[in-house]
Order: structure tokens, then sequence, then C-alpha cells
């Protein structure tokens, strides 16, 4: 059974402040955009304010007074504020979305490169279905707050400052009138802020719940229609979704009710304007187009404010994907390069150091994935340079484990790991990763061309000519010509229309390829019928020759030639030797030999 109610990191308050600081550290390359843009505010709330000051003066000076000619004048001047605005805010939004798509491809490009930097701990703690939330859903949550949010804003914050300064012109005793409301609205809208902010959180927590869930469940499809369970699977699925539902409901109930309110209040001051405004207008303190133009103010006041709720949708949401994006930006991989390599391993020659230095070697090693519910305890072995050595033994007795501390993808507890000598802490963790490889169980193929899977394997692989060798070498090269477009035939999701012998051949040709002077084959024939695992011998035979490799396997007969076959059990090296002097010891391999192939005692 998975467990579903892990949630995310719930992260405390929002710092506003410190999240857009740390944004503009992703806007400042685009500063002339962002300036450009705001230098358009004055001019659109110049263009929008102006608008209503027309009107007073068709209605006072032309209306009432039958001055045709002069409205006809006014008239076109209306119009062609009108289409000068209509310019204006159509460029400022090209520039706003121009701005946030921008910002978000730094973003992204940030938080990608930020994951590959990551160990290979990170990836098993944290469901892939969240990080692609993080990249895609959060990403495009912070690019709204550009295109929607804190630009749209900044505009309504001038024109509101332009309406307040034009009413107190006018008539300050009714401009007070529409002000005596405000103290409700920043009660009102402080209250709906509160409720809102944790609605928005609970709503990204939950739907990157959903997205690992929907990940998950699709990559194991087949596993799920095996095991017919479908119904239980949908019923799952039903509960996460209802759960976002419920939350999204809460969010759009704090929106509605934020709108709600402000409506109401600007219905209100509307109507106190009428009652007040109407009497000074009896009286001659007011004129009638000084009256509908402060109904026009009023609205333009309120209008931003009313629109608040859906502004600060946006606010908030990008601030909890903010939250959560730095937060996993400010997670440091615990396995890096050295800062000072002296002396560099990457930068000595690759022959080796020595006759008498290992090319492989551990060192009392202590490993453990959780706690200290170890792996290996105190393990220790030595390979040499150009030597083939077999891990065999029970499964999760740490074969895998080596191989992977081969390649720094995780870090010891206690001792070293060794190649050539240098411990892996000190290497360059590129340099590392080309001196020694590693072909897993499960090969993996990216969607896209056999020849650019092929061409993982390091740049010096040219066209498609020089790959021949390795696929021959490989014994791929007639499945590969077999395929409709040959080297040109494209891949599937994780190469699912290829067999999983020919998956584990282009592996085998892209190790070629990558040449690493030690490598490490972690059960390489284990999931493969015989006639495909015959060619995949004969080609990891190749690809062995003259190559100090680490082959882990649970098939006997397949590393019977080794050099030295080093057996495991409770994490350490209990028997090692060639495969027929363990055979007459009748010791730990010897029982593993006559239970693989049944050889009973009598």
């Amino acid at each position: 059974m998975r467990e579903l109610e892990q949630d995310d990191e719930i992260l405390g308050r929002a710092y506003d402040a410190r999240l857009m600081r740390r944004l503009w550290s992703f806007t400042r390359p685009h500063v002339v955009l962002v300036s450009f843009t705001c230098a358009l505010f004055p001019a659109v709330a110049l263009l929008e304010l102006t608008q209503p000051y027309l009107v007073k003066i068709a209605i006072d000076d032309h209306i009432l007074r039958h001055d045709w000619a002069g409205l006809g004048s006014v008239a076109a001047l209306f119009l062609a504020l009108l289409i000068g605005l209509y310019v204006l805010r159509a460029t400022q939004a090209y520039l706003t979305q121009l701005t946030g798509q921008r910002v978000i491809h730094d973003l992204r490009g940030t938080l990608f490169a930020h994951l590959q930097r990551q160990d290979a701990a990170f990836y098993d703690r944290s469901p892939v279905g969240r990080l692609m939330t993080r990249i895609l859903n959060d990403g495009e949550a912070i690019q709204e707050l550009f295109t929607s949010g804190l630009v749209s804003l900044l505009g309504d914050v001038v024109t509101l400052t332009g309406v307040v300064v034009i009413m107190l012109g006018m008539n300050w005793k009714l401009a007070l009138v529409t002000f005596a409301l405000v103290p409700l609205l920043v009660v009102a809208a402080g209250y709906f802020r509160l409720r809102a902010r944790d609605s928005y959180r609970i709503v990204r927590t939950r739907l990157a719940r959903m997205n690992a869930f929907l990940q998950e469940s699709l990559q194991g499809m087949s596993v799920i229609q095996l095991f017919a369970r479908e119904r239980r699977e949908r019923q799952m699925f039903g509960e996460l979704s209802g759960a976002l539902r419920r939350g999204q409901f809460n969010s759009t109930f704090y929106d509605a009710s934020l709108y709600a309110t402000v409506e109401m209040l600007g219905s209100a001051a509307v109507a106190l304007l009428l009652w007040y405004g109407g009497g000074q207008v009896v009286t001659g303190a007011l004129t009638f187009g000084g009256l509908v133009a402060f109904l026009e103010y009023t609205g333009r006041f309120f209008l931003p404010i009313r629109d608040l709720g859906a502004k600060y949708t946006v606010m908030q949401a990008a601030t909890v994907s903010a939250e959560r994006v730095f937060g996993l930006l400010d997670s440091h991989p615990s396995i890096t390069s050295p800062t000072v390599t002296s002396p560099a391993p990457d930068a000595r020659p690759l022959a080796p150091r020595g006759a008498a230095t290992p090319a492989v070697q551990l060192k009392n090693v202590w490993f453990a994935y959780q706690g200290e519910q170890w792996v290996l305890r105190d393990c220790s072995l030595t390979v040499a340079a150009g030597e083939q050595v077999a891990l065999v033994g029970p499964t999760g007795e740490g074969k895998t484990t080596i191989a992977r501390l081969m390649i720094r993808a995780y870090d010891v507890m206690h001792g070293q790991v060794l190649i050539d000598g240098v411990d892996v802490r000190e290497w360059e963790l590129t340099s590392l990763r080309r001196h020694v490889g590693l072909i897993p169980q499960e090969p993996f193929l990216f969607s896209g061309t056999v020849a650019d899977n092929l061409r993982l394997a390091g740049h010096e692989a040219g066209d498609d000519a020089e790959l021949g060798p390795a696929l021959a070498a490989a014994n791929a090269e007639r499945f590969v010509t077999a395929l409709p477009r040959g080297l040109r035939e494209e891949l599937r999701e994780r190469g699912v229309n290829l067999s999983q012998g020919q998956r584990q051949l282009l592996a085998i040709a892209r190790a070629i390829i990558y040449n690493p002077r030690v490598l490490a084959l972690d059960e390489a024939t284990s999931s493969i019928d015989p006639e495909s695992e015959a060619l995949v011998r004969a080609g990891l035979a190749r690809l062995l020759e003259g190559r100090t490799s680490v082959v882990i396997a649970h098939r006997l007969s397949t590393i019977q030639r080794a050099d030295r076959i080093l057996v495991l059990h409770h994490g350490r090296i209990r028997e090692a030797g060639p495969h027929a002097e363990l055979l007459a010891q009748g010791g730990l391999y010897s029982r593993l030999y006559e239970l693989q192939f049944g050889l009973g005692r009598t």
C-alpha cells in the first residue's frame, strides 16, 4: 500500500518581502523590460483618469448650455483618449507577458540545473510528481505574479493615488464621504487574507500529492491491471481529487467573499454620494457634472479594490509557490565535488599510477540507507587494475550498493572507497563518473532516436558511421539494422518499443562508446531470454576485455570465468577466490551454486 498521507513540507509564515527580493534576482537581468513597463503606468493612469473629468466638462460646459459644437470637440478628444489608452494597455500587456515568460524561463532553468546536482538520496525521498509540480505548476503561479498580479497591482496603486488626489482637489468633503468606508475595506481584506493564505498552501500541497500519485499510477499501470486494482486505484485517486476540490472550493469561497464585500461597500459608497452630493447639487455647492464625475471616480476607486480578490489569489498563490520553489533551491546536495583538488584526480593521465595501486578498493566500509540499518558492515575488498571480479550473494546483501558507492551516488558512513588509490570524495564528480561506468539492471533509454541514446555516452561520438563499431562489438548491429529507420528509429518513453534484451545491448554499446577505465555491471543478464542472453554475454565479453570490472550477478553461470568471485553475506566479504576453488571449499558459494542448479547433496 502506497503512503498517501506524506505531505510536502509545510512552510511557515509567508515572508513576502524576502521572497520578492529573491524573485528580483531572477528579474534583474530583464530590468529594461520591467522599467519600460513601469514607465507606462503613469501614462495609462493619466489617460484613464482624464475621462471622468471630460465627462464633467461635457455636461457642465456644453450639454447643459446646449453647445453641441463644443460637445463634438470633447467627444472627439474622449475618443482619442480611448484609442491611446487601448494602445498603451495592449503594449503593457505584451511587455508584462514577455517579462513573465523570460523570468520563468530562467527560474525553470535554474530549478532543472539544481535538480541535476542533487544526489541519489534526494530522489529516494522526493516523488517525481512533486518535483514536476515545482517546475511546472509552481512556475506558472510565479509567472502569473508578473502577468496578472504584481504588475497589475502596481498599476492599481498609481491609479488609486491619482483618483484620491483628483477627488480631494475637486471636493474634499465629498471625497471624505467616499473614503469613510475604507476602514471597513481594510478589515475585510485583512480577515480574508489570513483565511486565504492557508487555503492556497493547502491547495498546492494537495495538488503535488495528486500529481505524485498520478505519475506513479501511470508508470505502474501494467501492474495495476495485472493485480486487478483498477477499482481501488480509482478510489484512491478520487480521494486525492476530492481533497484537492475541497481545498480549491475553500480558496474560491474566500475570493468570492472578498469580492462580494467590496462590491457591497462600493454600492454603499455610491448611495452615500447620491444622498450627500445630490443635496450639494440642489444647494448649488456642486455642479451636476461634478457629481457625475465623482460617481465615475468612485467606481474607479472601488474597481481595483473589488478586483483585489483575484489579484490577491494570484499574489498569494505565487507567494506559496515561491516558498516551495526556493525551499527546493535551498536544499543542498550532500554529494558535491571537492572545492579544492590538489592533486586534481581529473588532471592526471588515465594510465595506472603503478602496478601496486588497486583500481578499486573498499576499506572498512559501513553504509546504511536509513539510520543504522546497515547494508555494508566493515566491508573491505580490493580489485586490481585489469581484473574481473564478480560479486555474488543473496538479495539485499549490498552488491548493488557497492556499485553505487564506486560512482559516489552515495557516501559511506565510515571507511573509504578508493578509485586508483584516491578516495572518491576527493575526485571531481564528472571525472569520477567518466572513469567509472555503471550498467544498471534496468537500462534507461530516453525518448529520441537510437543514435541520440548512444551519443549520451560522450561527445566524441560523431556521425552515425562512427557508432557502427560500438554496435557491432555489443552484438546490437543486427537488430538496429532491422529497425525500419535503423539508427534514426524513434524510441518511445523508456524504450518500451524495444525488448529487454535489445535495451541491454544498446546499454552495452553506449558503455563501449563511453569507454570507462572501470566498469560495474549490475545483473546485466537477469531479465532476458536465453537467446538474448547469449548475445549480451558475447557483447559483455568484448566490453570487459582488458578493463577493470566488477560484475554483480545472481546467475552464477555468467561469472564462472571471472578472475575472482567475492561472496557477500551480512554486509561483509565472506569468501573470495576463483569458481573452482570456492566450490571445493564447500562454503557459502558452494551452497548458492547447489541451490541455483538443484545439485542436492546425497
